[in-house]
């Protein structure tokens, strides 16, 4: 599995310019809220998946005053050679990404050369708002682990942008429009295909992941909801034409494709409490690992950022022995509460390193006292 051994940041966020050498095992990142911790977590994310776990534009990710940003790291891959990745992005938006300064013919083709779970308290949003979060969040683990999704997602997006803009015409071509249906159907399918599979296999994961960590008091489920579920594409686009032409967009699609999560038979989003959302959020992710790691053969690198904010004790008793006794690969994880963390991690392996953050920069330490290593 790759291994993140080095990073240098530039220009990320509030990170000036940073390197830094990471353990193979576990790496603890604390500091007072608002340092740096989840920005030194987004720039590994960003690393894998060319693009921020939290910010939709990169204009939110340059530095104060600067107009480009970097990050670069050295991977042991699973070869056990060394592999180096680095990507650039200015202010008009290019994006720079090469492997051992070789640069990628497509961005697209490095999804999933890195695989990459993230757990942080952003995910509320995937309980708390509409599906277009949820969807983003199937779209993040199928396009690491199935190439032809990720293929067929970007040609359908773009035969729906030109529908959209032909909606806008004041007089439709409707033997045009039937064409780009056609092709939408053809695309649409292995999309509707994937993400039912996906939820399927997900399932039963997630409720095994929330029972461990909740001590079963609760029952969770998730369940996929799609207008393809109905009939074909073709038949849906066919229906809806006239709507679609007042309104000047489509109406029908996998773009309106949706998950409901339930806990006990109601939607966890009206009867969850804040711990019992933040354990199925976790669960949820620890599950999409799971399913990365079966579909990759090796273990994703884990995110953990912030997660022990909401969860009383026993179910982060729980959360460690969930993650002491999977074979889990690399993991990152944040807490502004060192002590609390240290108290956590020390269970689990000697194989650790400790750093702390100060208005992006960050210190390697030889414990939990704080106390920086000599420079080696």
């Amino acid at each position: 599995m790759p291994i993140l051994e080095k990073i240098t940041i530039a220009d990320f966020r509030n990170i000036r310019l940073q390197e830094l050498t990471f353990s193979p095992n576990l790496n603890c990142i604390s500091g007072n809220n608002g340092e740096g911790k989840t920005n030194l977590l987004d720039a590994v994310y960003y690393l894998s998946m060319t693009k921020s776990a939290f910010s939709s534009s990169d204009r939110f990710n340059f530095r104060y005053g600067t107009s480009s940003f970097s990050i670069c790291g050295t991977y042991r891959m699973q070869n056990s050679l060394e592999s180096r990745f680095s990507i650039r992005v200015d202010s008009t938006g290019e994006k720079k990404l090469k492997r051992d300064d070789k640069p990628y013919g497509r961005i697209s083709s490095h999804i999933g050369e890195l695989p990459v779970v993230m757990v942080s308290p952003e995910d509320i949003s995937l309980v708390s708002e509409s599906g277009e979060e949820r969807r983003r969040f199937v779209n993040s683990v199928l396009s690491q682990i199935d190439r032809e999704y990720l293929s067929s997602l970007q040609q359908y997006n773009r035969l729906l942008q030109q529908r959209n803009r032909m909606l806008k015409d004041m007089h439709v071509d409707r033997e045009l429009l039937s064409v780009i249906d056609s092709r939408m159907q053809a695309y649409a399918v292995p999309v509707y295909e994937a993400r039912k599979k996906f939820v399927e296999d997900i399932r039963p994961v997630a409720a095994e992941f929330y029972g461990m960590l909740s001590g079963k008091s609760e029952q969770i489920d998730i369940r996929y909801r799609s207008d393809l579920d109905r009939g074909s594409l073709t038949d849906l686009l066919a229906a809806s034409f006239d709507k679609d032409r007042v309104l000047k967009y489509t109406t029908a699609g996998v773009q309106r494709d949706d998950m409901e999560f339930v806990m006990d038979g109601w939607p966890i989003r009206k009867c969850g409490s804040q711990g019992q959302q933040k354990s199925f959020l976790v669960s949820l992710k620890f599950s999409q690992y799971e399913i990365m790691k079966r579909s990759c053969g090796f273990a994703p690198m884990l995110l953990l950022d912030d997660v022990f904010d909401k969860l009383d004790m026993n179910r982060i008793s729980n959360l460690l022995s969930m993650v002491s006794s999977s074979d889990f690969g690399q993991i990152f994880i944040t807490d502004s509460n060192k002590v609390r963390m240290a108290g956590i991690v020390d269970r689990i392996t000697d194989d650790r390193s400790y750093f702390e953050t100060e208005a992006g920069e960050f210190r390697l330490c030889s414990d939990t006292d704080g106390e920086d290593l000599p420079p080696a």
